[in-house]
C-alpha cells in the first residue's frame, strides 16, 4: 500500500450522487424562476418593486403600445417554434433509434465473438495470473452502457431544447422591462440546461458503474472496459444530433437571409419571410440539442478514459475505490463550483447597461476557473493517495499527487485560455472581426478572404495550448495525465454550457420580438444579447473542440494499451498509410456536410421566392406565409443528409480495424486527430467573425461601423453574403468535426478486443 486516502469508499459513495443532486435540484429551481414570466396577457399586480425601489415600469407604457396582443403572439410564436423543435427531434430520434438498436447488436456480435461466445472465465489481459470475466460478459454489459450513455445523450439534448423554447419568449417578454432583466432569464434557462447534463451524466454513469460492479466483482479491468460503451453511446448519438440539427438549421438560416435580406431588403426575422419560423426551430435543435449531446459525449468519454487507464494502475489493482472514482469527483466539484458561479451572474451583480452584458459572461468562466483550480486542490488532496503508479505502455510510472492535480489545472487554464481566445478572434469589440468588417467595403470577395486568414490565424494559440497541456500532462502521469487534464477544461462544463445556450436562446428572443412587432428598442436589446451570445457560443465551441482533442488522445492511449501495441512507429507503411488517410477524413467528412447545407439551403431558397411570387399580398403584410413547407424541407432535407456523414465516422474503425489490423487503425485515429482540429478551430472562428462583423455593421455603435452601413448599404451586403457563406462552417462542419475526432476513438477503444484477436485480415492472407 502507497499511501491511504483521506476520503473513506463510504463518503465517496455519498459525495458523488448527493452533488449530481444537489445540481439537478438547482436546475428545477432555476426552471422555477423562469417559468414566473408570465405568457398571458392580463397585467399582475402592478406595484412590485425591484431592488432599486422603484417599480419595474414598461417602455411600452411610455409610449402607449402596452398592448396585449404583443403578449399572446409572443406566446403563439413560441408555441410554432416548440412545435417545430418537438417534431424534428422526434423525427430524427425515430431513424436514430433504428441505428441504435443495430449498432447495440453489433457491439455484442463483435465482443461477444473473441473468445468465440464462450462463457468461462479467461486470464486477465494484462495480469495473467489472475483470472477475469469472460469476454461474453464485457459484450453483454458494454451494449447495456451503449445504450445507457445513448439514452443519456438524447434525453440531455431533448430536455435542453424544451428549456430553450421554453425560455426565448420569455427572454423577450422581460426585455421590455430592461436588458439586466432579459439577460437574468437567458443565463438562467441556460443554467437549466447546464446542471441538468452535467449532473444527468454522472448520475448514470455512477449507478451504472455500481450496478455493474455486483456482477463484476474484483474484476475492474473488465467493469471499466464495458463501461467505455457509455462514452461511446454519448458520442454516437451526439454526432447525428450535430449533423442533423446544424444541415436543418443552417438550410433554413441560409434560405431565409439569401433571400430575405439580399433579394427583397426586409429585416432579419421579418415575419413575411416564409422560412423565419424553421430558423428559429434550427437554432434550438441544431445549438441547443447537438451542443448538449456534444458536450455530454465528450463529458462522458474523457470519464470513461480516464477510468480505463486507472483500472490497470495501482488504483485497480489495488482496488481504492475513492482514487478510482477521483474522475468522477472532479465533476461532482465542478457541479458545486458552477453552482456558486452561475449565482454571480443572476443574484450577485445586476446588470444595467449593455456594454456591461460580455464582461459578466466571460466573468462566469474566469470565476469557475479560479473557483475549480481550489476544488481541484482539495479533491486531490483527500481523494487520491500520495503517492501511486499509473500504467504507461508496458510499465508502471509512480505518480504524486501534486503532479496529478497539476495535469487537471493545466487542462482547465487551457480551456480558458482557448476560451479568451476564441473570444477574442469573433468578438466585435476587437481589431480581427472589425477589420473583417472593414474589408466588407470593397465587396464580398474581400471579406471572404479577410475572414478566412482570421479562422486560420485563430488556431495557432489554441494549439500551442493543447500542445503544452499534453506535454506537461503526459510528462506528469502518462495517458491517465491527458485523461484528467481533457475533465478539466470539461470540469466547469455547467458553466460553460449554461453560456453556450444563453446564445440561442437570445438569437431566438430577438426573432420573436421582430416577429411579434415589438419596438426597435427591444429589438436593440435583444440583438446586444444576442451578439454576445455569439461569442459565447463561439467559446462554446472553443472548449468542445480543445476537450475533443485532449480527449480523444486519451482514448487513443487506451486503445494502445488495450491493443497490446507497443509503440506506433509513423516510420512503418501500414502505420504511416493509416495517418494521411486519417488526415483526409474530416475533409470528407466536412465536403459531406457543407454539400448537404448547400442543397437543403437551395430548396429552400426556391421555396421562400416561390411563396413570395405567388402569394398575393405576402409582401404588403396582407397574407400569412406558409411556414410549414419550410419547417418540412428543413426537415427532410437533414433527417435524408445526416446518413452518409454518420456512416462515414462509425464505419472507418470497423473497417480498417478489421481489415487493416490496430496498428493502421492506431496511424488513422492519430491523422483525423491532428487535422480535424485545426479545421474545427479554423471554421468555428472564421464563421463566428463573419456573424459578428455582420451584427458589427448592423448595430452602427461606432463611427467606423457607421461609415459601412445602414442595413441595406452595399458593404452590408457583402457582410451578409460572408455570414452566409460562414454559416454551414460555424455550425454544421465545425462543430460536427470534435465528434468525428472523439467517436473514432471511442469506437476503437470499445472494439480494441475484437481487433486485437481478429483484426488485418488483408495482412494475414498475404
Amino acid at each position: 500500500m502507497m499511501g491511504a486516502v483521506l476520503l473513506s469508499e463510504f463518503a465517496t459513495e455519498i459525495v458523488v450522487p448527493v452533488c449530481a443532486v444537489i445540481g439537478i435540484a438547482f436546475s428545477l429551481v432555476q426552471w422555477l424562476l423562469v417559468s414566473r414570466v408570465k405568457l398571458n396577457p392580463e397585467r399582475h399586480a402592478s406595484g412590485n418593486s425591484n431592488k432599486n425601489g422603484y417599480s419595474d415600469y414598461l417602455i411600452e407604457e411610455e409610449e402607449g403600445l402596452n398592448d396585449p396582443s404583443v403578449v399572446t403572439k409572443c406566446a403563439d410564436i413560441q408555441s410554432a417554434i416548440s412545435e417545430g423543435a418537438t417534431s424534428f427531434l422526434f423525427t430524427e430520434y425515430q431513424y436514430v433509434g433504428i441505428f441504435m438498436v443495430a449498432f447495440a447488436i453489433l457491439i455484442f456480435l463483435f465482443l461477444g465473438s473473441v473468445e468465440g461466445f464462450s462463457s468461462k472465465s479467461q486470464p486477465c489481459t494484462y495480469d495473467k495470473e489472475k483470472t477475469c470475466k469472460p469476454a461474453l460478459a464485457t459484450a453483454i454489459f458494454s451494449t447495456i452502457s451503449f445504450l445507457l450513455g445513448a439514452i443519456t445523450s438524447v434525453l440531455s439534448g431533448f430536455l435542453g431544447m424544451k428549456i430553450a423554447t421554453y425560455a426565448n419568449a420569455r427572454t423577450t417578454l422581460e426585455a421590455r422591462k430592461g436588458v439586466g432583466k432579459a439577460f437574468i432569464v437567458a443565463v438562467r434557462s441556460g443554467a437549466v440546461m447546464g446542471f441538468l447534463l452535467a449532473a444527468n451524466g454522472l448520475l448514470v454513469l455512477f449507478v451504472a458503474i455500481n450496478l455493474f460492479k455486483l456482477y463484476y466483482g474484483d474484476d475492474w479491468e473488465g467493469l471499466f472496459e464495458a463501461i467505455t460503451g457509455y462514452g461511446l453511446g454519448g458520442s454516437s448519438m451526439a454526432l447525428f444530433g450535430r449533423v442533423g440539427g446544424g444541415i436543418y438549421t443552417k438550410a433554413a438560416d441560409v434560405g431565409a437571409d439569401l433571400v430575405g435580406k439580399v433579394e427583397r431588403n426586409i429585416p432579419e426575422d421579418d415575419p413575411r419571410n416564409p422560412a423565419v419560423i424553421a430558423d428559429n426551430v434550427g437554432d434550438n435543435v441544431g445549438d441547443i440539442a447537438g451542443m448538449g449531446s456534444d458536450l455530454f459525449g465528450s463529458y462522458a468519454e474523457s470519464s470513461c478514459a480516464a477510468l480505463v487507464v486507472a483500472s490497470i494502475s495501482s488504483f485497480g489493482i489495488n482496488h481504492e475505490f475513492t482514487a478510482m472514482l477521483y474522475p468522477l469527483l472532479i465533476s461532482s466539484v465542478g457541479i458545486l463550483v458552477c453552482l456558486i458561479t452561475t449565482l454571480f451572474a443572476t443574484d450577485f451583480f445586476e446588470i444595467k447597461a449593455v456594454k456591461e452584458i460580455e464582461p459578466a459572461l466571460k466573468k462566469q468562466l474566469i470565476i469557475s476557473t479560479v473557483l475549480m483550480t481550489v476544488g481541484i486542490a482539495i479533491v486531490t488532496w483527500v481523494g487520491v493517495p500520495s503517492s501511486f503508479t499509473i500504467y504507461n505502455f508496458g510499465d508502471q510510472k509512480v505518480v504524486k499527487n501534486w503532479q496529478l492535480f497539476l495535469c487537471v489545472g493545466v487542462g482547465l487554464w487551457a480551456g480558458l485560455i482557448i476560451g479568451f481566445v476564441t473570444e477574442y478572434y469573433t468578438s466585435n469589440a476587437y481589431s480581427p472581426v472589425q477589420d473583417v468588417a472593414d474589408s466588407c467595403r470593397t465587396g464580398a470577395a474581400t471579406n471572404v478572404i479577410f475572414g478566412l486568414a482570421l479562422g486560420y490565424k485563430s488556431v495557432i494559440i489554441p494549439i500551442f495550448a493543447i500542445a503544452i497541456c499534453i506535454f506537461v500532462s503526459f510528462s506528469f502521469a502518462a495517458m491517465y495525465g491527458i485523461a484528467v487534464a481533457a475533465l478539466g477544461m470539461l470540469s466547469t462544463i455547467a458553466t460553460g454550457l449554461a453560456i453556450d445556450a444563453y446564445g440561442p436562446i437570445s438569437d431566438n428572443a430577438g426573432g420573436i420580438a421582430e416577429m411579434a412587432g415589438m419596438s426597435h428598442h427591444i429589438r436593440e436589446r435583444t440583438d446586444a444579447l444576442d451578439a454576445a451570445g455569439n461569442t459565447t457560443a463561439a467559446i462554446g465551441k472553443g472548449f468542445a473542440i480543445g476537450s475533443a482533442a485532449l480527449v480523444s488522445l486519451a482514448l487513443f492511449g487506451a486503445f494502445v494499451s488495450r491493443a497490446a501495441i507497443s509503440t506506433v512507429d509513423v516510420l512503418t507503411p501500414k502505420v504511416f498509410i493509416g495517418l494521411i488517410v486519417g488526415a483526409m477524413l474530416p475533409y470528407w467528412f466536412s465536403a459531406m456536410t457543407m454539400k448537404s447545407v448547400g442543397s437543403a439551403a437551395l430548396k429552400m431558397v426556391e421555396e421562400v421566392r416561390r411563396q413570395f411570387n405567388t402569394i398575393p399580398g405576402l409582401m404588403e403584410g396582407r397574407a400569412k406565409p406558409d411556414y410549414a413547407t419550410c419547417v418540412k424541407i428543413s426537415t427532410d432535407a437533414s433527417i435524408k443528409e445526416m446518413i452518409p456523414p454518420g456512416a462515414l465516422v462509425m464505419l472507418t474503425p470497423l473497417i480498417v480495424g478489421t481489415f487493416f489490423g490496430v496498428e493502421t487503425l492506431a496511424g488513422v485515429l492519430a491523422g483525423a486527430l491532428v487535422s480535424g482540429v485545426q479545421i474545427a478551430i479554423s471554421a468555428s472562428n472564421t464563421g463566428g467573425a463573419w456573424d459578428n462583423a455582420k451584427k458589427y455593421i448592423e448595430a452602427g455603435a461606432s463611427e467606423h461601423a457607421r461609415t459601412l452601413g445602414p442595413k441595406g448599404s452595399d458593404p452590408h451586403k457583402a457582410a451578409v453574403i460572408g455570414d452566409t457563406v460562414g454559416d454551414p462552417l460555424k455550425d454544421t462542419s465545425g462543430p460536427s468535426l470534435n465528434i468525428l475526432i472523439k467517436l473514432m476513438a471511442v469506437e476503437s477503444l470499445v472494439f480494441a478486443p475484437f481487433f486485437a484477436t481478429h483484426g488485418g485480415l488483408l495482412f494475414k492472407i498475404f
